[in-house]
């Protein structure tokens, strides 16, 4: 049984090491292809423990990380997030960004995903002002090489909690990916929700 937990701002700190860890291990798979490094990460976390509106919500297994999903007013986020939207006339004030949600792949299938959403979501019905939910994902075509046999979307899934794609809001983000040499832009699409 997972436990969940909700944290804001510097009671972050402590489970940073174990979040680097995890996004980088999780992310490392299809679709992202990640080939993280922890300074990177760290750097990056260190945004949610600075905003006090931003939230992480853990899922532990024993005490130990096995998953998390990160979220923050959209205000906070960098000029590309929030650059599509202000293209298309939306107030960056009434969007609160679900950022990624990662778990090990043995815990999948357990409600943690759902439990994600909804924490997230009630944290910025709490915090109010928000008329929007939104979150992004990475494009990959059909035919990618590193596509496994398997893979399933999360598309339905995101669709069953209530967001819908939106191809016309729309940006890059530049990682390393496997086998890269150096950071590349990736395509990403958000997907919206009325909260």
């Amino acid at each position: 049984m997972l436990e969940l937990k909700r944290l804001s701002g510097e009671a972050l700190k402590q489970y940073i090491p174990e979040l680097a860890r995890l996004r980088i291990q999780v992310f490392r798979d299809f679709p992202y292809l990640y080939d993280g490094d922890y300074d990177y990460e760290e750097r990056y976390l260190q945004t949610y423990i600075e905003c006090p509106e931003s939230v992480i919500v853990l899922a532990l297994d024993n005490g130990t990380v096995v998953g998390a999903s990160t979220g923050i007013p959209l205000r906070y986020e960098t000029d590309d997030v929030k650059a599509p939207f202000l293209k298309a006339g939306i107030d960056v004030d009434t969007v609160f960004y679900c950022g990624e949600s990662v778990l090990l792949s043995s815990y999948r299938g357990q409600g943690a995903g759902v439990a994600f959403f909804d924490h997230r979501e009630a944290h910025a019905r709490e915090l109010g002002g928000f008329e929007y939910s939104c979150f992004c994902g990475v494009q990959r075509p059909e035919n990618h090489p590193r596509r496994p046999a398997d893979y399933v979307p999360l598309d339905n899934f995101w669709r069953k909690r209530g967001y819908e794609k939106h191809p016309e809001l729309h940006t890059e983000f530049s990682w390393k990916e496997l086998d890269e040499t150096e950071e590349s832009p990736k395509p990403m699409t958000f997907w919206m929700k009325t909260l």
